[in-house]
């Protein structure tokens, strides 16, 4: 296949008399993905006895292979979590911390893992460190210089983004994750955004924890994520749940914690063999380049600027709107109920900034429709 924007809208289920823009926070999954899992509901469902105890680990472990693969990763180091908040929530959890620890975040760090690192600081007598990045539009010096001020001697785990959340901001993770290692930290990457959107190969990072979603970029349906975890650490981790096959190891701890619907896991495989049908690289060059060019028609068109530096790899944006008198939230709803158009808006660095994403069923009309709509506001 080739062909993208309008001409392959029939392939998901939105609902196409309003405008999507918004892929990053919650991905949309195909209708064939949707189709593939449907048959593995039946097959869980005609057989339930036989599923969950016969097929079910295999099954698991052959997705977990194909999605190790993708993810250029080692198989016995990937295990399937609901999203990347629960994989996150399972590191901070199984980490011993003592009074005198300290746990490194950031501004931009995901709120849900703030608050699972706050919560865990207070357990414990930890102390939770955030240090402030530059924006808009730091380079990588400035981000490396403000991270390592907050490194010290006590540094326990340091937890950083891959690309943020709130501005898009391809992290230099490589970089980060060796001066973190300098002071003897353990490093939990918060991978939420990156697989699908951009090259990666978790196995060479040389992070400790590296937790990322299926759904978002993927494509997977929604409850399909990973932890990939170094082995040397795989021994004191456990799932939030504990369950039968706790001690019994790694794999066999998260690949059962509980009867539940694994057919978002299942489903993985169905999901990159949809974008590959496109041609993977294809997908993310194309996303790229067209979250490029919206990010610098946008901020062109309202005489604002785009909030992270170029180029970027990413598929998202951040754009500066014209204006600061409207409630983010509050221009959210009006976006959408007014103009049908789905897009965050964040309140951010005294102004207010749309993220756009940009996704193969996106074209430049989409943006043009979302620049007309500030407009009239």
């Amino acid at each position: 296949m080739s062909a993208f924007g309008a001409s392959i809208r029939h392939l998901w289920a939105l609902d196409w008399r309003a405008t999507h823009l918004n892929h990053g926070s919650y991905g949309a999954t195909p209708k064939p993905v949707l189709a593939a899992q449907d048959a593995i509901r039946h097959d869980m469902e005609s057989a339930i006895g036989d599923f969950f105890v016969t097929q079910l680990p295999k099954r698991l472990r052959l997705a977990a292979a194909e999605a190790a693969a993708y993810l250029g990763a080692e198989v016995q180091d990937i295990a399937f979590v609901d999203n990347a908040t629960s994989g996150i929530q399972a590191v901070i959890g199984s980490l011993a911390l003592a009074p005198d620890d300290e746990i490194l975040i950031n501004d931009q760090t995901y709120n849900a893992v703030k608050n699972i690192a706050r919560h865990a600081a207070q357990r414990s007598g930890a102390r939770l460190v955030e240090v402030t990045l530059p924006f808009p539009a730091p380079d990588e010096a400035a981000i490396l210089a403000a991270f390592t001020q907050g490194l010290g001697p006590r540094t326990r785990l340091v937890i950083l983004d891959h690309i943020t959340s709130a501005t898009a901001l391809v992290m230099p993770i490589e970089r980060m994750i060796t001066a973190a290692h300098a002071v003897g930290a353990l490093v939990l990457v918060d991978g939420a955004h990156a697989p699908g959107q951009i090259d990666l190969s978790v196995g060479k990072l040389q992070a400790d924890f590296y937790c990322g979603n299926f759904h978002k970029w993927v494509m997977a349906p929604k409850g399909a994520a990973f932890l990939w975890a170094g082995r040397e650490h795989q021994a004191w981790l456990h799932p939030p749940v504990i369950s039968h096959g706790y001690g019994s190891g790694f794999i066999a701890e998260f690949d059962w914690t509980g009867t539940r619907d694994p057919s978002a896991y299942l489903c993985v495989p169905a999901a990159i063999a949809f974008r590959e049908s496109f041609g993977d690289q294809i997908i993310k060059s194309r996303n790229s380049a067209l979250a490029a060019e919206a990010g610098a028609y946008l901020a062109q068109t309202w005489q604002t600027r785009v909030g992270a530096p170029e180029p970027a790899d990413a598929s998202m944006r951040l754009v500066q709107l014209p204006f600061t008198t409207e409630p983010p939230d509050g221009l959210r709803r009006k976006l959408w109920q007014e103009h049908c158009i789905d897009v965050p808006v964040i309140a951010l660095a005294g102004g207010l900034w749309v993220r756009i994403s940009a996704q193969i069923y996106n074209d430049m009309d989409d943006y043009r429709r979302l620049a007309r709509a500030i407009t009239a506001l």
